[in-house]
């Protein structure tokens, strides 16, 4: 697959065939994943790798700790205590849409509790990856992180998986420690399911948007007759 068709096509699949992904090919995406670049060469990802017997009991026991009203606190903050725009529009947006298009009404809690569990056993995808960092490398190590697990879902997009990233993985740092002994130095960041998607399903088909360039982007020292070469190439790409 080129690379752009791998960048278009990667989505948030929420819910994966059993299909098994072998060892080897899971290895050789986890190899891939390592060209991404990092500050100094650092390479701070750490990365657990969950199928079988140990991703049930795994998670398992983070869905006891869930449903019985556990409190789940990841170790650093992902979101601000206060939203504001655009940011707020965005994430309303993608949420309303997602329970739209499985039929799920705004007031049916229930309905919506269900759907958000299904987070905390990576979708039924038949692996499971928890990426973390030494966290006494500091911020950037964050970025580090990001282009690897960037990378890795563009490499498994392009042998025909598909991925999700799954921030509500850290809240639950302190089983992820007793059932894979984690150890202490390391900021569990977040999960990754990986599997083969169910191609019809409701929540694959959904799609959430972009913003434009021209919204995200400021260009210096560049003419304007080089303005719009990015529109006719999305025209041609179809």
């Amino acid at each position: 697959m080129h690379v752009d068709a791998a960048i278009r096509s990667r989505k948030s699949v929420r819910r994966f065939q059993p299909w098994t992904v072998p060892r080897h090919t899971i290895e050789r995406l986890l190899k891939l994943a390592s060209s991404a670049p990092s500050g100094g060469n650092t390479q701070p990802w750490l990365v657990q790798v969950v199928s079988g017997e140990c991703k049930r009991k795994l998670c398992e026991a983070i869905l006891l700790r869930a449903e019985t009203g556990g409190t789940s606190e990841p170790e650093y903050t992902y979101y601000p205590k206060q939203w504001f725009e655009p940011y707020l529009a965005r994430k309303r947006e993608v949420g309303y849409g997602l329970y739209e298009s499985l039929g799920i009404a705004r007031r049916n809690l229930a309905a919506r509790r269900a759907q958000e569990l299904r987070n905390l056993e990576f979708f039924e995808a038949p692996v499971g990856l928890l990426l973390s960092v030494d966290r006494r490398l500091g911020a950037g190590a964050f970025v580090d992180l990001g282009m690897f697990a960037q990378t890795f879902m563009l490499a498994a997009r392009a042998r025909g998986l598909h991925t999700c990233a799954q921030a509500v993985f850290a809240g639950y740092h302190g089983i992820v420690r007793e059932h894979l002994a984690l150890p202490p130095e390391q900021l569990l960041v977040c999960g990754l399911a990986l599997g083969y998607e169910v191609v019809d399903a409701a929540e694959n088909v959904f799609r959430s948007s972009r913003a434009p360039v021209g919204e995200f982007t400021v260009f210096h020292g560049f003419s304007e007759q080089s303005a719009g070469v990015e529109q006719i190439w999305d025209q041609e790409q179809g």
